[in-house]
């Protein structure tokens, strides 16, 4: 079961960032305006294999928090898209995907591909 931490703030990147160091972390910046968001959500959720102590999902809510999802995309040197998953790891966003090519088939790949959790 994938178990959302909601980002309400700007200091939560930089907390993200720390937590990093010692856990893989994935942001999902959603648009509850999208479908094509919902569907990403909706497939995240579905197909989640992860335990919580191997990974930390946030979430984060485009249309209430813009300014945030500014942040993130400045903090990480990424382009902006929505939706977005963003996996961070040692403070680094070490891949992001959006629209359809969010999977957590991607993900696992991502992982095979760089050291393991």
């Amino acid at each position: 079961m994938l178990n959302w931490i909601p980002i309400t703030s700007t200091e939560q990147v930089d907390a993200i960032i720390e937590r990093s160091k010692n856990i893989p972390c994935v942001i999902f910046k959603h648009s509850t305006r999208c479908s094509i968001s919902t569907m990403a959500k909706f497939r995240l959720e579905n197909d989640w294999n992860y335990k919580d102590s191997e990974i930390e999902a946030y979430f984060l809510d485009l249309i209430t928090y813009r300014q945030i999802s500014q942040s993130v995309a400045e903090s990480f040197q990424v382009y902006h898209e929505s939706p977005q998953i963003l996996l961070i790891k040692d403070g680094e966003c070490v891949y992001d995907a959006s629209h359809l090519d969010i999977t957590v088939a991607e993900l696992n790949e991502c992982f095979q591909d760089s050291s393991p959790l």
